[in-house]
């Protein structure tokens, strides 16, 4: 694979940039033109990687795109899952490039969705067409694209259910999280599932001048704050009653082997720029990103927020909260967990709203099963080092319909770093990450 990498890496470049410059975009409606756009500019690479069929297939949002390549109906089966929707690019001002005209330099691919999910997508496509065009192909493959993972997968659940057999397979590969670093590779072996919910605090009917209004009725924004603070404790736990209900406690051992992963406390607190980490009491850094749930305000505004001053009492204020979830914690339990208690703690000044929005289950996967030991030593012989099993602190809410409707355990490759930045400006890709994802991936299909 490296010395096909090699022969073929202007070409890979080539191809790249042309979904990478499409502005697929799924938070935006004006932009749903560039999903259908970069749908059929997915397909077109599948078919001339070597798939026997590929089709861009309609969902009742944006549509997914599936192919497949059958050798022998006896083989196993290996479903291929990315995402080709990206995040907005905004704060436009904070990129130091055009965000949807790739670049590379520091031997990076620079560009929204170079990492998630474009590049990570576009190593499978390149890996199985090695892999086709070389011969070496011994497994049955079939890829599904989504255009909505960015916005919670809202169609794709019902995509899986009226076509499992069409999806049918043995293991679901999918390169769309982080490794602990490139000197010390991981897989993840379980991630968060999430519940995302918006607030909304209304006090007076209108927008009030606050020098005759001030002190005597409630201030929208301020009941709001209080109802937010009171949300976590000081030891860090989240006060919403039930939600560690099913939370599953980690033995001593199970601890100890995540704990293997390495991990710099200056080096994070260097890199974020930061003085102090804050969490969960009790736990480690690691602990609380992977095997702890979090709840976290996302977005708060109300009030004037332009240039200068405007002594105003807002009508309203409102906030976007997400919790991150782990196993046995269901997004749509804790959602209702939360909106009962958010609408219990209002206090009678104010009106209380709390709408739901994306969410999704998180997934564990054992490390003893084939697919991982396959991957495990793909990894470990692209790298020079067995890697770690980890847990991601970020969800794939999508992944666990896989599991639930088609049975399939999700298997997470993933080559991005942190220091890729992705739903952040200047997003990007090592290309050492990007060409060593191919080689694993490559690997991945002999040993499994």
């Amino acid at each position: 694979m490296k010395q096909y990498i090699e022969q073929n890496k202007e070409r890979f470049f080539e191809e790249l940039f042309s979904i990478l410059r499409i502005p697929s975009i799924s938070a935006k409606p004006e932009n749903k033109p560039d999903m259908v756009r970069c749908a059929n500019r997915l397909k077109e690479l599948l078919l001339e990687a070597g798939a026997d069929m590929a089709d861009v297939m309609p969902t009742s949002g944006n549509p997914v795109v599936f192919g497949r390549k059958i050798i022998d109906p006896s083989y196993k089966t290996i479903l291929v899952y990315g995402h080709y929707d990206v995040q907005p690019p905004e704060p436009l001002e904070k990129w130091k490039t055009d965000p949807f005209e790739p670049v590379i330099h520091d031997d990076a691919i620079w560009c929204r969705g170079a990492n998630d999910d474009k590049g990570q997508l576009f190593m499978h496509i390149k890996a199985f067409e090695f892999m086709v065009r070389s011969g070496q192909l011994k497994h049955n493959v079939k890829f599904i694209f989504e255009g909505e993972e960015e916005i919670g997968s809202p169609s794709l659940p019902e995509f899986i259910k009226q076509n499992k057999e069409l999806l049918a397979a043995d293991i679901c590969l999918v390169s769309d999280t982080t490794m602990i670093s490139d000197k010390v590779p991981s897989i993840n072996c379980g991630m968060r599932g999430l519940a995302y919910l918006e607030v909304k605090v209304t006090g007076p009917n209108k927008d009030l001048h606050s020098g005759h209004y001030g002190g005597a009725v409630a201030n929208p924004i301020n009941v709001l704050c209080d109802l937010i603070s009171s949300l976590i404790d000081k030891d860090g736990r989240i006060t919403v009653p039930g939600f560690y209900d099913k939370v599953v406690e980690l033995t001593p051992d199970e601890r100890k082997m995540l704990a293997r992963a390495p991990f710099s406390m200056d080096e994070f607190k260097e890199f974020l720029d930061i003085n102090e980490v804050k969490g969960e009491k009790g736990y480690t850094t690691m602990e609380r990103i992977g095997i702890r749930p979090s709840l976290d305000v996302c977005g708060i505004w109300g009030g004037y927020t332009g240039q200068g001053a405007k002594t105003v009492l807002p009508s309203e204020a409102h906030a976007k909260i997400s919790m991150r979830l782990v196993p046995k914690q269901t997004s749509a339990e804790i959602s209702k967990m939360f909106m009962d208690h958010f609408l219990r703690i209002a206090p009678p000044y104010v009106k209380v709203e709390v709408t739901p929005y994306e969410s999704g289950d998180g997934f564990l996967i054992p490390i003893s099963s084939d697919a991982y030991k396959a991957a495990s030593r793909a990894i470990g012989e692209v790298y020079g080092i067995e890697p770690v099993p980890s847990r991601g602190g970020g969800s794939i809410p999508i992944l666990a319909e896989f599991q639930k409707v088609l049975g399939l355990d999700p298997l997470l490759m993933g080559f991005g770093l942190e220091r890729d930045t992705i739903h952040s400006p200047n997003e990007s890709y090592l290309l050492r990450q990007f060409f060593g994802g191919m080689e694993s991936i490559a690997l991945f299909y002999r040993y499994y």
